[in-house]
């Protein structure tokens, strides 16, 4: 594992220092979250596939070949590179999650289960102490169960786009991507 950012020994002060977790998310909400509990002490593993978090190339400004975009909301972070569509590398993540405190995933629901590694069937009774977080944008049930949910699509659906811009134009995208860190 390689840290993201340097060990910060104010964060031993912290609410959530000790808490281990397991980060399993891309783009900005979920490492937002986990950004947020790094901040306050959490020791935060995020795992990202060879291909890596696809914001490490959302720039310019970028340092060490890094955008800061995905540096701001990765900061405290170590990360790993596991491929989890294999045995090997779900091995690796059950060995982490032995001693981890909380899972947070942003997939496609439907995708740890695939994986054979679901919560319901799988991570609820072999870590029974562990907290599994699931961000989705619509849940796995209901009339949009399962359909991936994007900043923008949950502006546009929820009327937020139509009270910005101008008044006698199309709507328009918040300048926050205020659904994803909300």
């Amino acid at each position: 594992m390689r840290e993201m950012t340097s060990e910060n020994p104010i964060l031993s002060n912290h609410a959530l220092h000790g808490l281990r977790v397991i980060d399993l998310t891309r783009v900005l909400g979920g490492p937002y979250a986990t950004q947020i509990l790094g901040d306050h002490g959490a020791e935060i593993v995020k795992i990202e596939s060879a291909a890596g978090d696809e914001v490490r190339g959302w720039g310019p400004p970028f340092e060490r070949d890094m955008a800061s975009y995905f540096i701001n909301v990765n900061r405290n972070k170590k990360s790993v590179v596991i491929d989890l569509s294999t045995d090997a590398g779900r091995g690796v993540l059950l060995r982490l999650l032995q001693d981890a405190d909380v899972l947070i995933d942003n997939f496609k629901a439907g995708t740890l289960e695939k994986w054979g590694i679901g919560y319901k069937t799988f991570l609820k009774d072999s870590y029974p102490r562990l907290i599994h977080c699931r961000i989705s944008g619509f849940g796995e049930a209901g009339p949009l169960g399962g359909a991936p949910g994007y900043d923008a699509v949950v502006q546009a659906m929820t009327g937020m786009m139509s009270i910005n811009g101008m008044s006698d134009g199309d709507p328009v995208r918040l300048g926050a991507p205020v659904v994803d860190m909300g």
